[in-house]
């Protein structure tokens, strides 16, 4: 394998680099999430704010010269932060790399009456994109999802954000219990009527761990749709989303041309990105190459460890380079403008296994154009099979 050569420390720049910033705290676990989040009855908003900024200026010192082209506060639910813990979060930012003109810095918010009147609070911090979890369009099943908005509430909230923010995504889930084509085609109507540039539409799954999971286990999770009407969902969507201007650029993300989340894409093209907060994974590139980072899960052991060590990470292991190929494959091909053949082959020291593509294209599931490879449209439903093939 190929060793920190020039390419191997230069790599990411394909991809950028940005900045992420996990906020753990929710007001209650939804019962599908299975993400770092913790429920806190009280939060030292000071205290946190100090402690984040303290991580942003560690790795400010390692990864100096670099240009943020974004920064996404994540979690957990981030607009639970108060308007100043974000400026300091930003300031903090700001002084440890220089950032583009027109960078891109996203808050993920719920749509309740209490984050909703911090809104323009957020904006006057400087945050100028906004990602709200609605979920659905229907207050059963808001319900069923553990959500703690109704569907007025979500409209409510939705046009503050629109007063605040020139960008505003929002969340669904489809393929929820009981849910049917019908159903779910003339939700995706009704949210494409009220999109701004962006939606993300996630396909309902089951993971350990969570409330639902147990569900599932026990056999008390049902009508939720089998694998071929959520396939059928998933090529519906891309139509319509398509024919209305948002098509989908990502597996489950869709946008009006030029709206694309450029924070996610940065993970999706592997570049690099800072990362701070309790169980966030970040990926550096320095002189010994692309190193993966992690930080301590539980709020209490990271906040203590950054108090008292001056680090909140866990964990830092280099990534050889077959492993920076394999995730490459993974991400670039949820995307779909695809993978660059060229830039796998150097990653991995050989090219795609061609016998695999061959067969893949024969089937109709992946194609060539212009030295990338991307998967179909009937493909795409199948991502998981094609990996496996090519990475096999």
């Amino acid at each position: 394998m190929p060793g920190p050569d020039s390419f191997a420390t230069e790599d990411w720049r394909a991809g950028g680099f940005g900045l992420y910033v996990h906020w753990p705290f929710c007001a209650a676990k939804c019962p599908y999430c299975d993400f770092n989040s913790h429920v806190a009855p009280a939060v030292d908003q000071a205290r946190w704010a100090a402690a984040l900024s303290s991580e942003i200026a560690r790795l400010g010192a390692e990864l100096p010269g670099r240009h943020l082209g974004s920064i996404f506060f994540g979690g957990g639910t981030p607009s639970l932060m108060e308007p100043e813990t974000v400026e300091s979060v930003l300031g903090a930012a700001r002084a440890a790399w220089s950032s583009a003109n027109d960078i891109e810095i996203t808050l993920e918010a719920n749509p309740t009456s209490v984050e909703r009147g911090r809104f323009r609070g957020f904006a006057e911090a400087g945050v100028n994109r906004l990602s709200m979890g609605i979920q659905a369009l229907n207050d059963p099943d808001l319900k069923r999802l553990g959500r703690m908005h109704s569907v007025a509430e979500a409209r409510a909230a939705f046009d503050v954000a629109r007063a605040c923010f020139s960008r505003v995504s929002f969340d669904l889930i489809y393929a929820r219990q009981g849910q049917t084509r019908d159903a779910w085609r003339a939700e995706l109507h009704e949210a494409l009527a009220m999109a701004v540039d962006h939606l993300s539409l996630y396909q309902l799954t089951i993971e350990p761990g969570t409330a639902f999971g147990a569900r599932a286990a026990a056999g008390k999770l049902r009508d939720l749709p089998d694998d071929d009407l959520a396939a059928d969902m998933y090529l519906e969507t891309q139509d319509i989303c398509g024919a209305a201007g948002m098509a989908g650029y990502e597996t489950s993300n869709h946008a009006r041309s030029g709206a694309e989340s450029r924070h996610n894409l940065v993970y999706w093209r592997q570049g690099d990105w800072a990362a701070v907060g309790p169980g966030a994974h970040g990926r550096i590139t320095l002189p010994g190459g692309r190193f993966a980072t992690e930080a301590h899960r539980t709020p209490g052991a990271w906040l203590q460890s950054v108090e008292s060590r001056g680090t909140g990470e866990s964990l830092r292991e280099l990534v050889p380079m077959d492993e920076q190929a394999t995730e490459y494959l993974l991400m670039s091909l949820r995307l779909n403008e695809g993978l660059d053949e060229a830039r796998y082959a150097r990653l991995a020291g050989a090219p795609l296994d061609q016998g695999a593509v061959g067969r893949l294209a024969d089937l109709g599931m992946v194609e060539r154009a212009g030295g990338r490879l991307r998967a179909t449209l009937a493909g795409r439903p199948l991502l998981n099979a094609i990996l496996r093939e090519l990475a096999a």
